[in-house]
């Protein structure tokens, strides 16, 4: 086995669910933004950015099952999937809110929101796929 193999197989298992988790979010991420930018030359933006949450969201919950907790699709974790990015949407418009009321620019307002909804995200999704 070569170092990085070797060095995460020995991590604890919540350790390796977490870098799994930040892959995951960063290929859902990639993919809804790609398809939001090649759709966005031919439809409505809102559309196009709709559409390319959708496929995300799809990529995102099999990935979520197969990759980061190693369980299979099933409907309780499906359903605790969208009741998750019911939340977690719903927590990133509230926090942006409030970082932008408290004064923090718009361009850095998201970053906070980030630090506190992913990491809530992850232990929601755990609760779900365990």
């Amino acid at each position: 086995m070569s170092f990085p193999t070797s060095f995460f197989l020995h991590l604890p298992k919540a350790w390796q669910e977490v870098i799994r988790f930040g892959v995951v979010g960063v290929v859902a991420t990639g993919i809804h933004y790609g398809i939001y930018l090649l759709l966005n030359l031919w439809i409505w933006t809102w559309l196009a950015y709709t559409i390319g949450y959708g496929i995300s969201f799809c990529a995102n919950y099999l990935l979520t099952n197969y990759f980061t907790f190693r369980t299979k699709p099933t409907i309780k974790n499906g359903a605790g999937f969208a009741v998750s990015h019911i939340i977690n949407y719903t927590l990133h418009i509230l926090l942006l809110e409030l970082f932008l009321w408290l004064g923090i620019s718009e361009t850095w307002a998201p970053l906070p929101v980030y630090c506190i909804v992913i990491p809530v995200n992850f232990l929601i999704l755990r609760r779900f796929f365990h």
